[in-house]
């Protein structure tokens, strides 16, 4: 960009201005900490950037255009011009009535998109009467015992017209099976369902824990999933490779990308080691990021993300599709940035967590409610975490121009320091034989739990602030109404699955959950019996359990 006599010489009055300008400053004033990081301190931050701390960079082969590799500038054309991210409230509670009475809400504030929340029990793969489930149920999701919830939830919503993401992993293959055949009671062809289910099992082993069965028999269940959808629903995401959750447990910036990358190179193997071609599911793969606190810093990530995925397509799988190598991720805002004191000041943190993805090119968008940090957000808080993105789209001028932060010296120098750094990480991972095996050693999980422990530290000590809880801080907080999931709520989930066994019947079921015992024992792909036992109303943890006999139960190994 800049011929070697120019750079020389931006270098030399770089030295002179710091000499002449800020020197004299520095010995009066001082500057406000003696090192300046990026949120979660994996790079130090300078005090200016100039064309020098991007001297090799190539337009063509580091950026190019958007639409054309290696996509850093994004992986469509128009970008937001064209079309806006999809914005896609989190929301599911209590029972199936109450959520398709949210989802009825927010569609009609404009929302453009569903995401489910499941509770714990049906993460866990247990239906609500279960002993396990006791206290949970409809706490933090909405519960889906069997197919007549999944009914109820999108009871006046025609699938063929939303596009639904859910947030569930070990039981993904029941949850899909179950929405493939709502759509088909609805008339909906398989084809135009739209959606991502997140399927992340490995992200669950390195921070969420919400896992069932062990990484090979998960491994295998994702990979039938890849197969299947290939053919019977090719507009649905089949995985939702997470680095959400991983930053929440605490990692920085580069860890998140270096180690979503890492568990999105080990499902790709593990689908053509099952013999699957690359090109055949790899344009269905999609990512899940944390929008966090530094706009710069998360910018640089994603732009970041997206170069590296086209690479690793390119250069290790040799995939010929342009869609294989192209990164499409949907962005939630930091929910571990919320907090319980001065909850007001959320919508704040929130507003620029969800500009920074927008800068970043995010295909989809969920924006956290203020109360988030306290319990289940109310409908006044979702509709103005809903409206923080329509006016991000409508009013702010963030979505008129593609990849507006492009050229800046310190973004582009940014991008590329998150990316070595992440490229650093993964080489480490690959000496320890991949991501499975860094995760079984718990060699992953260290890595991020030292950070959350620095993380932490600094709080304590007040190296880092974070206003309203260790500066700035008031007396009194003011009340506020929570939505709460009561005894009755959970009591009429029960009675509606008690219903459920009373009126199916069970020879179809037996016979059904029979056929799956022999798929999962043999080497047939799964997925069709599922979507059979779904249809005879047998319930999440009915198929489960008969997959947790078959495949064992995850047990983590100690830490070496």
């Amino acid at each position: 960009m800049f011929d070697p006599d120019e750079l020389e010489e931006i270098r030399a009055k770089r030295e002179a201005w710091h000499e002449e300008q800020v020197e004299p400053v520095l010995d009066r004033f001082g500057e406000r900490k003696e090192t300046f990081t990026t949120d979660t301190g994996g790079q130090e931050v300078d005090r200016i950037y100039t064309p020098a701390d991007v001297d090799d960079l190539e337009y063509e082969e580091d950026l190019s255009f958007p639409g054309e590799p290696p996509y850093t500038r994004g992986v469509y054309s128009t970008g937001y011009r064209g079309r806006l991210w999809t914005m896609r409230q989190y929301a599911g509670f209590s029972t199936p009535e109450d959520t398709n009475e949210r989802y009825h809400y927010l569609l009609d504030q404009g929302q453009t998109g569903l995401s489910m929340a499941f509770d714990l029990p049906t993460q866990m793969g247990y239906d609500s009467d279960a002993d396990m489930a006791a206290g949970e149920v409809g706490k933090a999701g909405v519960a889906i015992d069997s197919l007549d919830d999944m009914e109820t939830v999108f009871d006046g919503i025609p699938l063929d017209e939303v596009s639904t993401s859910m947030t569930i992993n070990a039981p993904a293959s029941v949850l899909l099976a179950m929405y493939i055949a709502v759509g088909d009671k609805q008339g909906v062809d398989r084809s135009e369902l739209r959606g991502t289910i997140q399927n992340d099992l490995l992200k669950e082993y390195i921070a969420r824990n919400t896992y069932i069965y062990p990484p090979e028999p998960s491994m295998r269940i994702i990979t039938d999933i890849f197969e299947f959808c290939a053919d019977e629903t090719p507009k649905f995401n089949t995985i939702s490779i997470s680095g959400y959750h991983i930053r929440e447990a605490g990692s920085t910036a580069a860890q998140e990308l270096a180690f979503t990358l890492g568990n999105g190179i080990e499902y790709v193997e593990s689908a053509i080691d099952a013999g699957l071609d690359v090109d055949d599911f790899a344009p269905q793969l999609s990512f899940f990021f944390n929008g966090h606190n530094n706009i710069f810093e998360e910018v640089a990530k994603f732009r970041a993300a997206r170069r590296m995925w086209h690479d690793i397509m390119d250069e290790r799988f040799d995939s010929q599709n342009p869609k294989s190598k192209q990164l499409k991720f949907h962005t939630q805002t930091a929910g571990s940035m919320l907090t319980a004191q001065q909850i007001e000041n959320n919508v704040v943190r929130v507003a620029y967590q969800a500009l920074a993805a927008v800068l970043g090119g995010t295909q989809s968008l969920h924006t956290n409610g203020k109360d988030e940090a306290l319990a289940l957000p109310t409908e006044e808080s979702v509709r103005t975490a809903l409206r923080t993105q329509q006016i991000l789209a409508q009013e702010s001028g963030a979505a008129d121009t593609i990849d507006p932060l492009a050229g800046s010296y310190y973004v582009e120098s940014l991008t590329d320091e998150v990316e070595e750094e992440a490229y650093e990480i993964l080489e480490e991972v690959e000496e320890r034989g991949g991501m499975l095996e860094a995760v079984e050693q718990q060699w992953v999980q260290r890595q991020i739990q030292d950070t959350a422990f620095d993380r932490q530290r600094e709080i304590e000590e007040r190296e880092r602030i974070i206003v309203g809880v260790n500066e700035f801080e008031v007396d009194e907080e003011p009340e506020m109404d929570v939505e709460e999931v009561t005894e009755e709520d959970q009591r009429r989930q029960i009675d509606r699955l008690e219903t459920v066994h009373e009126e199916r019947d069970e020879e179809a079921v037996d016979a059904t959950l029979e056929a799956l015992r022999e798929a999962a024992a043999g080497h047939d792909n799964v997925m069709p019996y599922i979507v059979d036992a779904v249809k005879a109303y047998a319930t999440v943890g009915e198929i489960c359990d008969v997959m947790r006999e078959e495949f064992g139960e995850y047990q983590p190994g100690s830490a070496v």
